[in-house]
């Protein structure tokens, strides 16, 4: 499956130069991530299909008239007699069946991150965003004062992790007008713009704790990174 593309060259362009402007008033350092998702989920695939596979033997067991009622009809109404072997035949087929069905519907993105419950996507991100921050961002810079915006598109959801020195000063609840302002633009699929206004929100508060002194070197990358 082709990987989604969210922004243009130019859209790229313009997040850099939004970085770099916000760095200009400020000691601080801005990385930005943008991910297609943050993890396979591959083990809720796997939960779906088994739930509903052990629920196709529940309904076996608790309504075993009616199922060989229905089997029979699927094999032309013949009358059949339901050895030990065949029942156990019959619930084993089912089950696969049930299973392997939702496993691969499940391949379609859309279905899959319909079915994956909101915390667990939460969770994701926020481990996926800590070790893009571990990365990319923390202890990188001589002042510890590097801060990530990481944006994971297939969950919707967003997170801004900052360093010790930062983190010392600003509390977390600080950052959340950089999340409304990212979010109010990202709902409506300018994804560019979104990053862009986190940028600016995020460059004012760097700005008001950590200014620029005389020497403010660009310690790293400007440019958005995509995973």
């Amino acid at each position: 499956m082709a990987k989604p593309i969210y922004l243009s060259p130019e859209d790229y362009d313009r997040v850099s130069e939004a970085v770099s402007a916000a760095e200009a008033n400020t000691s601080g350092e801005i990385v930005t991530v943008l991910a297609e998702r943050s993890d396979g989920y591959s083990d809720v695939q796997f939960a779906w299909a088994s739930l509903v596979a052990l629920m196709k033997l529940l309904g076996l067991a608790m309504l075993p008239e009616l199922s060989l009622q229905i089997t029979g009809s699927m094999l032309g109404g013949w009358n059949h007699e339901w050895t030990p072997r065949a029942l156990f035949t019959l619930a084993a087929f089912s089950a696969t069946a049930a299973y392997a069905v939702v496993w691969l519907a499940q391949l379609w993105q859309p279905l899959k991150f319909l079915l994956i419950p909101g915390p667990i996507r939460t969770a994701r991100v926020h481990d996926r965003a800590v070790r893009a921050f571990r990365i990319g961002a923390e202890k990188r810079t001589h002042g510890s004062t590097g801060i990530l915006i990481y944006l994971s598109m297939r969950e919707h959801r967003a997170e801004i992790l900052a360093d010790e020195a930062i983190a010392s000063k600003v509390a977390p609840e600080v950052w959340g007008d950089a999340m409304v302002a990212m979010l109010a633009q990202v709902k409506h699929g300018r994804f560019a713009d979104g990053m862009i206004a986190a940028v600016e929100q995020v460059g004012i508060v760097l700005a008001e704790h950590f200014p620029a002194g005389s020497e403010n070197p660009n310690e790293l990358p400007d440019r958005l990174i995509e995973v």
